[in-house]
């Protein structure tokens, strides 16, 4: 598949707006491409009922979710528990971010990240991960001035990216047209020292070679170090 906006190698035009929401204590609004995703950040004095009390260290919790109108039909809400697709990208948005951050220095708190996607148009996971990074950098980063925290307790840049093998062409960021056409999808997500964080990998209707596992790898950290581009830059 030979695109025509932008060359395999591109991932689509990013743009992430730092404070979008008034109330939380960071927030973000993500467009990467037509895709679009707000996340925000709260942070709560308590700790979820498994932790021990006594425990020094806080805690971090994403929620995802598409709004009804995200998408071309209408989404319905998951009002009777959240389905195993949302409960997976749930947990790995919250994987991700618990690896950027040193919990002990956020006490005993719960960092609430919540993940809306209010347009959908493919990597709804991989975008939620990348601006809710930047929406828990900014919350961080007020909480030190407030005198919350005693120290930045951001230890890593974390940020992620699509790819896949669209009729034989490997793509990054695939759009939601490239993804329904892809025989394998892979989502990575990767740190500022270029270690993963964790990578979905999957022959839908296909097979892949260990060449292209790699060389999908290869890309994706190359739109990954985009991405930390652009997160710096909503930042400053």
């Amino acid at each position: 598949m030979v695109r025509k906006e932008r060359s395999q190698e591109e991932i689509r035009g990013t743009e992430i707006i730092v404070d979008f929401l008034d109330n939380p204590k960071g927030s973000t609004l993500i467009s990467m491409g037509s895709t679009k995703v707000i996340s925000t950040v709260i942070f709560e004095e308590d700790l979820p009922p498994w932790m021990d009390e006594e425990d020094e260290k806080g805690w971090l919790t994403a929620r995802y979710g598409m709004l009804p109108g995200s998408g071309e039909t209408r989404i319905r809400r998951e009002t009777k528990g959240v389905r195993g697709r949302t409960k997976e990208i749930q947990r790995m948005i919250g994987r991700s971010l618990r690896c950027a951050i040193d919990l002990e220095k956020i006490g005993q708190r719960t960092a609430w990240v919540d993940c809306d996607v209010i347009q959908a148009d493919g990597g709804t996971r991989t975008a939620s991960i990348t601006a809710a990074w930047v929406a828990l950098k900014s919350a961080c980063d007020k909480m030190v001035e407030e005198g919350n925290f005693d120290n930045d307790p951001i230890k890593k840049q974390v940020a992620a990216v699509s790819v896949g093998l669209v009729e034989g062409d490997i793509l990054l960021d695939l759009c939601y047209e490239e993804d329904f056409a892809a025989s394998v999808d892979m989502n990575v997500v990767m740190d500022h020292d270029h270690n993963y964080v964790e990578i979905q990998s999957a022959g839908e209707e296909g097979l892949f070679t260990r060449e292209q596992h790699e060389e999908m790898l290869d890309l994706a950290e190359s739109g990954i170090k985009d991405l930390f581009k652009v997160q710096k830059e909503s930042l400053d």
